[in-house]
């Protein structure tokens, strides 16, 4: 235990990975509640980010998903042009079998206690129904259900955005931003990957999907027949021809054992935490391949739970994941003036707002 104790401050407080404000350890026996919740920094504002519930072979991994999370919602927020820092919450356990109405009211009740430095929405293994549990004793919650005074499903713009981050590569890569007879490889149809298949199959786009999930897989061939699915990820990588692949499941996609097969000259898509460790960013760009940084092009669902504290509107949500088209040029053409891979140069670009507020803030005391 001592081993596992002194990793995890070893993360927070001295690691690249750290250097989070608060890190919130939260249980309640009663209904089972075990719960992080990390906020990373909110210097452009409150915390805000999903909440995950999920089996975590122990704790901590929990504190370490939810450490690396926050952090990418700092990044994510602020590359969004939000006035919102970084912020996550894990819930461990089998949402299948755990999760009931006392626990998440507990743990709306934690969130609460942080009087507004963290605001929570969706993640894996919660949802809009989830959410409006969860604000009956919390009222720093997003992604609640419309009849809730909420914004709903976020995933729709979450598949808005990916798809303008690809419009984008196609615009940097080819000269044009129409995907249309491109082939385009979407790994996991669910939530958001399914929206995604939609736009593209709309702009005259070639989908090949796969996902581990069977009925996933069947609601997009019943819907679109013209889509072809193959077994799995490592067949969709190797598919010949295929100029999109679209990670959209969870993280860790690009490792070193995918990066090298990939055929695909772009990858754009919603899943978070793309690479698998730090240098594989490099790795792509050696290969020749155009990456468009995961939390740049799948901000369209955190704008839009962002919205909800000044009274949603669709529309105006939508006019701001459209600007994620521009961001992505904007991202890719200081990647090429600095010699550095996207991803570092996004990385550049939001801890440079962050660096900013920080001093402004300073200057203000």
């Amino acid at each position: 235990m001592t081993d596992v104790i002194n990793g995890v401050l070893h993360t927070l407080f001295q690691s690249e990975q750290g250097g989070h404000e608060q890190v919130v350890l939260c249980q309640d026996r009663a209904s089972g509640l075990k719960a992080v919740i990390a906020i990373h920094s909110t210097a452009l504002g409150p915390a805000l980010g999903g909440t995950r519930f999920y089996p975590y072979a122990n704790e901590e991994d929990a504190v370490a998903d939810a450490l690396n999370l926050a952090r990418g919602m700092s990044y994510k927020n602020a590359m969004a042009g939000l006035d919102h820092g970084g912020g996550k919450a894990v819930i461990i356990g089998d949402p299948e079998l755990v999760k009931t109405e006392e626990l998440l009211l507990a743990y709306g009740r934690m969130v609460a206690s942080l009087g507004g430095r963290y605001v929570t929405a969706c993640d894996v293994g919660t949802y809009v129904a989830d959410m409006d549990v969860v604000a009956r004793e919390c009222r720093w919650t997003t992604g609640r259900s419309p009849e809730n005074g909420g914004a709903g499903d976020s995933s729709v713009l979450t598949a808005f955005g990916v798809y303008q981050g690809m419009r984008a590569s196609a615009q940097h890569l080819w000269g044009d931003p129409s995907l249309r007879d491109r082939r385009v490889g979407v790994a996991g149809v669910g939530k958001v990957g399914h929206h995604l298949v939609r736009h593209l199959l709309d702009e005259g786009a070639e989908v090949v999907i796969t996902d581990v999930r069977e009925d996933a897989v069947r609601r997009v061939l019943e819907q679109h027949p013209g889509v072809r699915a193959v077994a799995d990820t490592d067949a969709l990588i190797r598919t010949e021809g295929l100029d999109v692949y679209a990670p959209c499941a969870l993280g860790g996609a690009l490792n070193d054992d995918t990066v090298p097969v990939l055929t695909a000259k772009v990858v754009c898509g919603a899943a978070n935490n793309q690479l698998a460790h730090p240098g594989v960013e490099k790795d792509i760009a050696d290969r020749g391949i155009l990456y468009a940084p995961d939390y740049v092009v799948n901000a369209g669902g955190v704008i839009q739970v962002a919205d909800e504290l000044h009274g949603f509107d669709f529309d105006r949500c939508k006019a701001k994941a459209a600007k994620i088209f521009d961001t992505t040029l904007a991202i890719f053409a200081r990647a090429k003036d600095d010699g550095i891979p996207p991803a570092a140069a996004a990385d550049r670009i939001a801890e440079q707002r962050m660096a900013e507020a920080r001093a402004a803030a300073a200057g203000m005391r």
